[in-house]
């Protein structure tokens, strides 16, 4: 990467949002790439917010970035942490009401919204950030990362959606869409600034 455009990312990205799974179930490629984000922002000095679990994608996640000294903020509602599903050991962890408040706290004041293979919980997280994107209450980056096409069957809905005008063609540039995490600077140093949806009739 050039000098200046590792300036540029430093300048850019000072907190981020990752949504990904909890399952521990899941192939390692997809470890793999969560690990390759963490060392990323242990590079770059990112603050990351997550969704405060201890286990799956979540887990490795704090786990890297804890073992390299990073900084990891935890957001899970009080009824996972009483089912003993948060991390012991981030940073710091808010503890909220509900999983509608998480995902307010999780996208406030981050510089980028980023998205890692998951389940229906991470799909919603998603979809909900994609959808505030379009309404203009949220104007950040977001990124899907996806590692071996695991959200092409998404795009392909998208794409089914923009044919059948239930979304127009603007709508494509409501997000991001990188291979591996590595992509993910160059990415953003070189994407081309999306409309502004609030004038888009």
């Amino acid at each position: 990467m050039r000098n200046s455009a590792r300036k540029n990312i430093n300048n850019m990205l000072k907190t981020i949002c990752v949504f990904c799974a909890s399952s521990n179930a899941i192939d390692e490629v997809y470890f793999k790439a969560v690990r390759e984000l963490a060392d990323l922002c242990i590079e770059h000095q990112i603050h990351v917010l997550y969704g405060g679990g201890a286990f799956g994608l979540m887990g490795t996640m704090a786990n890297r970035i804890l073992e390299k000294k990073g900084k990891i903020t935890g957001i899970i509602p009080a009824f996972m942490k009483e089912m003993k599903w948060a991390h012991d050991d981030v940073t710091e962890m808010i503890v909220v009401e509900d999983l509608r408040e998480r995902k307010k706290r999780m996208i406030e004041n981050v510089d980028a919204v980023i998205a890692l293979p998951g389940g229906v919980g991470t799909l919603e997280e998603l979809l909900e950030v994609i959808t505030l994107k379009q309404l203009g209450r949220f104007t950040k980056p977001i990124i899907v990362v996806n590692t071996h096409g695991f959200y092409n069957s998404l795009f392909q809905l998208f794409e089914q959606m923009i044919e059948k005008q239930f979304m127009r063609d603007t709508h494509r540039q409501l997000f991001i869409t990188i291979d591996r995490p590595a992509d993910l600077l160059y990415a953003l140093d070189n994407a081309p600034e999306a409309p502004d949806f609030n004038k888009i009739k």
